[in-house]
């Protein structure tokens, strides 16, 4: 049997997909969360000095969307053609542009960084909002053209676990965060 280890941070974040797609395939895994302390003492081991990090039968992948994608390919959640493959693959690249975008609020926001509440706001306000303004019309149009409920084909994909774990983790933060967008 497969030994699968992933290692990140006591929190949701850029493993929570990975998460999901264990449990999605009832397939165990070593979940192993760290504090900040405990990743400084591992950093420089890890490939790009940073987390997440899977282990497969002690082999190593890093990145999150890296990750994600071997999973979906091991487990069945990335589509069930190269069309539909090719566009998890975008959907997972836009997000990742948008996570680009959106990082000088996301690191205040989480406490990464020190901010006040009146900077965060003001980060809310000119980065966060335009940035969402700009990515979610976008899944919308791929919703709407599946016609299935999925963003890529008629089953989950983990691009939907993307979109699922972005609203859901946003929400925690910001309440209205989806208000103006119902589909």
């Amino acid at each position: 049997m497969v030994h699968y280890k992933l290692t990140y941070f006591n929190a949701r974040g850029f493993a929570d997909v990975a998460r999901q797609l264990f449990h999605l395939a009832e397939t165990p895994f070593e979940d192993v969360r760290l504090n900040w302390e405990e990743f400084l003492a591992i950093k420089s081991t890890l490939p790009f000095e940073q987390m997440p990090v899977l282990e497969v039968d002690g082999q190593v992948i890093p990145q999150s969307t890296a990750i994600a994608r071997y999973l979906a390919k091991t487990f069945d959640f990335y589509g069930k053609c190269l069309y539909e493959q090719a566009i998890v693959d975008a959907i997972a690249d836009q997000y990742k542009d948008f996570y680009v975008e959106i990082k000088p609020y996301y690191y205040p926001a989480v406490g990464a960084t020190p901010a006040t509440p009146e900077e965060i706001k003001k980060l809310e306000t000119d980065i966060l909002i335009p940035a969402r303004d700009k990515f979610l019309p976008y899944m919308i149009k791929y919703l709407k053209k599946s016609s299935s409920g999925f963003l890529a084909g008629g089953s989950l994909t983990f691009a939907d676990l993307i979109l699922a774990e972005h609203v859901s983790s946003f929400l925690t933060r910001i309440p209205t965060y989806v208000d103006s967008y119902p589909e």
